[in-house]
């Protein structure tokens, strides 16, 4: 079978998969609904977190950051991984003993505030909407290539199969939705990878292929190999980084602290029966996530060095089979400049605005491109989400490893975008209708109120999936920013602050979220052509301002809470309740 039929195969496979655990384990209760009766077992939960966690900008987008960023690129790496660890140390285990269903649940009754915990729905709802609008791009562009449909479209199905699952399944049926998920993405992201690092270098595992010698002859290694091409070309070193330290700092704090403080990831924690589990289950992620992670690297050199191999001063009949299903959609695009029938692959942009060339093609298919070149030697545009999809056809791997890969980005997409629909839904049923509007709503009413909930998030996020703004990482960045500087120091304070109190709370998260999202709407989208180094406050770029928002967090809420009323006694013995082990006293139970 061809690579298209094998994908559908592969892809109805899968969501028949996915679907069928959904019918099997439909959640009956909002216990069930929101942390899967809380009893998941560690080892589970681990894979569930991991696939939950490892988005679309982990499998499709991180590694084409990497192949095009090079040394710049490893913030992504450090970042996430880094917020991982101080997530399972920090928070987990606290945020499972005080054993509420959601992040707003902790805040509005850790901070005794109904207007604490709006903020922090309101705070959570921009997240997540941020980091889903990734999510739902990376499904579009997977449908769009290897399902042969529009983009458009692409999102509208796997809408639906999210809706599928996480409207009927709750917290139950994403939980082991997730662990079937991450078998998918962990085996489609590391069987190419490894198919590429024995034809690039003889070796089988990746992440010893990116340090070893390049098979050609040449003596060189895989990074020594691809500094001398990139340079050659005219690019800068691959090895060599652009971005200043301060910047580099900020954004690998941004992601770091975001990462602690994203919800969907959080709520994981609440799914386990004991404290003690909470802590398993994040050891255990942190090495399913490590296996995608480690390899990242080696999968984005792998990926330039066959992209200029294959693309740089090659006939077009040579690569039109791969190239043109990806310039169709509008993701990779050529024109011959010099007449001379060859790819030239150099710096600079090959067209004057973007390049979708699926929108301007004449009647007989015939490319119709009316943009005006505004860099002589440049003949290509690729777009670095790609890479990762696009690099089995490059390097000519057989069409089911193809078609694996499309099942892996799919499920890598979907399995996040259903947890951050869940956290949405249960935010909006649990902590403002249940806990703030209607107090008196029964289970049943809650139940249903959090799959409308969950319908009409799958709508919205459908509509940031067919118009997007920005390429997958980056929009989750943004996502991570925004985390950083809103709940992770509530949440934080809240655990080891007993001053901090419900004027500090609120202060501190409206004051980090309105300066974050105005710096990032500023530089994106009031006023781009200004996104400069040059123009960014301290030389800190939109993606790493949620450290600075963070910063500025903490410094309000610290100060407010220290000249308003104390915290009530009731809210000091929960902070000694979450914070002491079980089966420790503490000094005044004497």
């Amino acid at each position: 079978m061809d690579a298209q039929t094998l994908t559908y195969v592969f892809v109805f496979l899968t969501f028949g998969l996915y679907i069928g655990i959904a019918i099997w384990s439909r959640a009956g209760s909002t216990n069930e609904f929101y942390v899967a009766g809380g009893g998941v077992h560690p080892v589970a939960n681990g894979m569930a977190t991991a696939a939950d966690w490892m988005s679309a900008a982990s499998f499709i987008s991180m590694a084409g950051i990497i192949a095009f960023m090079g040394y710049d690129g490893t913030v992504y790496l450090m970042g996430w991984t880094g917020g991982y660890v101080i997530l399972a140390l920090l928070l987990a285990p606290y945020l499972r003993k005080f054993g509420e269903f959601t992040v707003p649940d902790f805040i509005g009754t850790r901070y005794y505030s109904s207007a604490a915990r709006i903020v922090a729905v309101v705070s959570l709802i921009a997240i997540s909407f941020t980091y889903i609008a990734g999510q739902m791009r990376g499904v579009g562009i997977v449908f769009s290539q290897f399902l042969d449909i529009p983009i458009t479209w692409g999102v509208i199905v796997g809408m639906a199969v999210v809706f599928m699952y996480a409207v009927l399944g709750g917290m139950k049926g994403i939980t082991y939705t997730q662990v079937a998920q991450y078998c998918v993405l962990i085996f489609a992201y590391l069987v190419p990878a490894i198919f590429i690092s024995i034809l690039i270098t003889g070796i089988p595992i990746p992440q010893i292929g990116l340090g070893a010698e390049v098979n050609d002859g040449s003596g060189l290694s895989v990074l020594d190999k691809l500094d001398a091409t990139l340079v050659d070309l005219g690019f800068a070193p691959y090895t060599d980084g652009s971005k200043s330290k301060i910047d580099v700092f900020a954004i690998t704090m941004a992601l770091m602290i975001g990462t602690a403080g994203l919800p969907h990831v959080i709520v994981r924690f609440f799914t386990v029966p004991k404290v003690s589990d909470a802590r398993r289950s994040a050891g255990y992620a942190l090495l399913f996530i490590a296996l995608l992670y480690t390899t990242a690297p080696a999968v984005g050199a792998f990926a330039r060095l066959n992209f200029v191999d294959t693309v740089h001063n090659t006939q077009y009949t040579e690569v039109a089979g791969w190239f043109k299903s990806w310039e169709d959609i509008g993701l990779i695009g050529w024109q011959d400049k010099n007449g001379d029938g060859r790819i030239q692959y150099h710096p600079g942009a090959p067209f004057e605005g973007n390049p979708t060339y699926a929108e301007s093609r004449n009647p007989d298919g015939s490319r119709a491109v009316t943009n005006t070149p505004t860099d002589a030697s440049n003949e290509v545009y690729v777009d670095r989400d790609i890479m990762v999809l696009a690099n089995p056809e490059i390097a000519a791997l057989p069409a089911w490893v193809i078609a694996l890969v499309a099942a892996g980005g799919l499920a890598a997409a979907l399995s996040t975008a259903a947890g951050l629909l869940l956290v949405i839904s249960t935010s909006v049923s649990h902590d403002l209708i249940k806990k703030t509007f209607a107090r008196g709503l029964s289970d049943k009413k809650e139940l249903l109120a959090a799959r409308i909930s969950a319908a009409l998030a799958i709508v919205i996020a459908g509509y940031f999936g067919i118009y997007p703004f920005g390429f997958v990482a980056q929009v989750v960045a943004f996502a991570f920013g925004l985390a950083a500087a809103s709940l992770f120091p509530a949440i934080l304070l809240g655990i080891f602050d007993k001053r901090m109190n419900t004027q500090g709370a609120i202060a501190g998260m409206i004051a980090g979220l309105a300066f974050t999202l105005y710096y990032i709407a500023y530089f994106k989208a009031i006023a781009p052509e200004l996104n400069t180094a040059e123009h960014w406050w301290f030389g800190i770029s939109p993606e790493g301002i949620g450290m600075l928002g963070a910063l500025l967090n903490f410094v309000v809420a610290i100060t407010v809470s220290r000249f308003t009323a104390p915290v009530p006694d009731q809210v000091l013995d929960l902070i000694e309740h979450i914070r002491v082990p079980k089966g420790v006293e503490r000094p005044h139970d004497h």
